[in-house]
């Protein structure tokens, strides 16, 4: 039995879906990757997006202590965006959930010539 924040778990692989039981939360952490963002920086990441779900969803990833929130004392108000150390142990999963995802496409679909030149320089760049 798992026990996290007075919540019961058979498995770790129930812990692992509820954390991410969505797949806007996993876009999310795959654009702050590479270096923090601020919000408007990850809208436009993530086009299909509207504000407000993009707020819930970094909202609940900051209280899983998946990102961390760093708002700076300026004006105007200016906040970041960035993974947290264990946000950032998913790195080498999220790689493997991408090369998993461009076979699959190669295997039941088509990449365009263009996808398949970023998708060599994001693996080449470890994102």
């Amino acid at each position: 039995m798992y026990l996290i924040n007075d919540k019961e778990y058979k498995c770790s692989v129930a812990v692992t879906l509820d954390i991410f039981n969505d797949r806007w939360k996993l876009a999310i952490i795959w654009h702050l990757l590479e270096n923090p963002k601020r919000f408007k920086d990850l809208h436009i990441d993530i086009s299909e997006i509207t504000q407000k779900t993009l707020t819930v969803k970094l909202k609940e990833l900051e209280e899983k202590n998946i990102i961390h929130r760093e708002v700076f004392a300026e004006v105007p108000p200016k906040v970041e965006y960035s993974l947290t150390p264990i946000g950032e142990k998913l790195k080498p999963v999220l790689k493997e959930m991408y090369k998993w995802g461009i076979n699959y496409v190669e295997d039941f679909g088509e990449v365009t010539p263009q996808e398949s030149c970023e998708a060599e320089a994001c693996l080449k760049n470890n994102f």
